[in-house]
């Protein structure tokens, strides 16, 4: 039976809601929807490039709290209140997914749970098995 662990980022939200940041079971991880919070709990400026920044670097964290990281995510979701949004944020995904190329989706949603956020983000990530790994590679 796989042991399931849970992760937080200390969201004001996690608490209100009842979710954790990332939880892991095995070796797949799901990482909840983030919005732009800065350390103060307060969105932090700027526009949905700064935003997506935020998103990722928080979701990321929560990886490594698992000894995960960027490398290991299969799929992101993004969500933006304005479509218009989605080249600016592309761009920002590459920064942190494009040699992992990661499957993914953008989408525009009518509002998010703050007014002045401009995106949130989700991602799912498989952690390798490094014994695994070996056996399947041949060595000992």
């Amino acid at each position: 039976m796989s042991t399931r662990k849970h992760v937080s980022s200390g969201s004001p939200y996690e608490s209100i809601v009842g979710f954790s940041r990332a939880v892991q079971i095995g070796s797949v991880i799901a990482v909840s929807g983030t919005g732009p919070l800065g350390p103060d709990g307060k969105t932090v400026p700027g526009g949905a490039a700064e935003q997506a920044r935020r998103c990722f670097e928080i979701q990321i964290a929560a990886l490594e709290q698992l000894d995960a990281g960027a490398c290991d995510v299969i799929r992101t979701r993004i969500m933006l209140t304005r479509i218009e949004d989605w080249e600016a944020v592309a761009q920002v995904h590459g920064e942190f997914f494009g040699e992992i190329r990661p499957a993914s989706t953008i989408m525009q949603v009518t509002s998010l749970v703050e007014p002045d956020w401009l995106i949130e983000t989700e991602m799912d990530a498989v952690v390798c098995d490094p014994v695994q790994e070996k056996r399947e590679k041949g060595s000992d």
